[in-house]
């Protein structure tokens, strides 16, 4: 029972700290004036433009620009989702193993969406950022889904720890 203590104690202390460091990781990229950002950004606009855009070498000037503005946009608001998907699933995890539907799993959503705020109004006192609700709803859904990923997760590992005991104890 106490080495089952210790295992899930472990479990969610890891997960705190990948939890403050999926935050720190978001308030660094927020920190990021607009130009930086764009040349974050514009990096893996331009490898996706290459990898997805068939021929897009061969495209006038003017085609490529139109092709990039438009998968940039893509790119940035998969980025807000995805690092608040991995927030959601990290804070989830840390809180433990539980159903779907509880009040750790509203706590964990409230503790995502007030990050997702704080970092919309973080943006706005950054240079040539701006403070978008439309981001912050983005975020809740990455963390959303992290959250339910993470529920999934822990529910499936459970499965096979009773299934190994259950052998174990056979």
């Amino acid at each position: 029972m106490i080495s089952r203590l210790n295992r899930s104690l472990a479990f969610r202390i890891l997960f705190s700290l990948l939890s403050i460091l999926c935050m720190i990781l978001i308030f660094l990229f927020s920190c990021e004036n607009g130009e930086a950002s764009s040349d974050t950004s514009g990096e893996f606009t331009q490898i996706a433009a290459e990898t997805f855009v068939d021929d897009f070498d061969s495209l006038s000037h003017e085609k490529q620009e139109s092709v990039l503005s438009e998968i940039d946009h893509i790119i940035r608001k998969t980025a807000h989702f995805s690092i608040y998907a991995a927030l959601g699933f990290c804070v989830s995890c840390a809180f433990g193993r539980r159903k779907l539907i509880t009040a750790f799993s509203g706590a964990v959503l409230l503790i995502c969406f007030a990050y997702a705020c704080s970092d919309e109004l973080h943006q706005y006192f950054v240079p040539e950022r701006s403070c978008r609700f439309t981001d912050v709803l983005i975020d809740t859904a990455g963390s959303i889904t992290g959250i339910l990923i993470s529920i999934v997760f822990m529910n499936i590992c459970s499965y096979f720890i009773r299934k190994r005991k259950n052998k174990i104890n056979t």
